[in-house]
């Protein structure tokens, strides 16, 4: 199964694509202001674009797990892009993609870069269950 993972933020989120068997996670791009209009309809784009058949989108928990500010707007978010894709939308515990991110070189944008190792922890936790 292919996927599509959003590191979702305000001004920037990061987006990365799985490999059509769901194993690997590579960065694709960055959607400026994805909750806007323009924003859902370049995610809905790349969604169908790359033929992906499910949507992850980090929620970033405090360091305890719990639900703060942040966690509440990417919520909404994500109740927002599940009305307007066709395919299923989840969230994942986004927790460190980010200094992960800081921490690899690459080429990529470090949100895309975010996204892609948000993508990988999902995938690998769901081919160990």
């Amino acid at each position: 199964m292919k996927v599509l993972a959003l590191d979702y933020g305000a001004a920037r989120t990061g987006v990365a694509v799985s490999d059509a068997s769901g194993t690997v996670a590579r960065p694709v791009d960055v959607v400026e202001r994805a909750a806007t209009p323009s924003g859902l309809d370049r995610v809905a784009d790349l969604v169908a674009e790359l033929g992906v058949e499910r949507v992850i989108v980090g929620l970033p928990l405090t360091l305890r797990g719990e639900v703060g500010a942040q966690a509440r707007e990417t919520e909404a978010f994500v109740r927002v892009l599940g009305e307007r894709l066709d395919v299923p939308v989840e969230t994942f515990d986004e927790r460190f993609t980010t200094t992960l991110a800081q921490r690899t070189p690459s080429r990529a944008p470090e949100d895309a870069l975010a996204a892609a190792h948000l993508l990988q922890g999902w995938l690998d936790r769901r081919g160990a269950t």
